[in-house]
């Protein structure tokens, strides 16, 4: 895996591409003082631009996820002490024993829905309805929304889902955040074209199956220290008619149970 350190002591002032006021103005004031005062962290369209390029040569060719990477800026999900390592291809600490994936694992992922629920072809609007299992800091999500019609996303620590929510009510009014127990799902909206988890599983959550579309797919790493990226395609009414896919090794916290108020 190609990783970049990327240090800026400059005075760089980032435009989002969403426009008008910035994002982290109203999200994190000491991250947007920062941006004022020019510290380091503080990341222009410049190195977005270098990570998506290193993106491409590490095989991410789908030109709808490799647009949603270039407008979602990643430095706004981290912590201000953290944003000028904040387009490296490594995953940073997020509070709460957490992580915000590294950007290629985002791509990857995202880049893996659209071609196994066949919506690869589909480069001129967003399609598809996507669940995601662990809401996180909202990175995620936030690049899902900019790839599909609608994105879903269960938070099980409190803590991770209001600051979530926020960050994510200001972005793409295509995502809804609810707090709650991931391993559930969210069967009042189902069924999914896709499901994914942003943690890593023991084993295959077979019941959840149920709550995909035929054809649909459900995407998770599975393992404990040794994790590999599998993705499963329901083909039948019964949640045991499936096939199945083994990709990449990654590395995620786990995904548990129950909730964390």
């Amino acid at each position: 895996m190609v990783r970049k350190i990327i240090k800026n002591n400059d005075s760089i002032k980032f435009e989002p591409k969403w426009g008008k006021k910035s994002f982290s103005e109203k999200i994190n004031q000491s991250q947007m003082d920062s941006e004022q005062d020019g510290n380091i962290g503080l990341v222009s369209d410049k190195f977005i631009t270098q990570m998506v390029n290193r993106l491409k040569l590490q095989g991410i060719e789908d030109r709808v996820v490799l647009q949603a990477m270039l407008k979602t800026p990643r430095h706004f999900f981290v912590d201000s002490a953290l944003s000028s390592r904040a387009y490296e291809d490594t995953a940073l600490p997020i509070g709460y024993k957490q992580t915000i994936s590294q950007p290629y694992v985002v791509a990857r992922v995202t880049a893996l829905v659209r071609r196994l629920t066949g919506l690869v072809s589909n480069l001129d609007s967003q399609k598809g309805k996507v669940l995601e299992i662990g809401t996180g800091c909202g990175y995620q999500a936030a690049v899902m929304s900019k790839c599909f019609s609608n994105v879903f996303s269960v938070e099980r620590i409190s803590g991770l889902y209001e600051e979530s929510k926020k960050r994510l009510s200001l972005m793409d009014k295509n995502i809804e955040v609810r707090f709650g127990d991931g391993l559930k799902g969210w069967p009042d909206q189902s069924p999914f074209d896709a499901i994914i988890f942003s943690g890593s599983l023991e084993k295959i959550p077979i019941d959840l199956l149920s709550q995909i579309r035929i054809n649909g797919v459900m995407i998770m790493p599975i393992g404990k220290t040794s994790q590999k990226l599998v993705a499963v395609v329901r083909k039948g009414e019964n949640n045991r008619e499936f096939t199945k896919h083994v990709f990449d090794y990654v590395r995620y916290v786990p995904i548990l149970d129950g909730v964390e108020k």
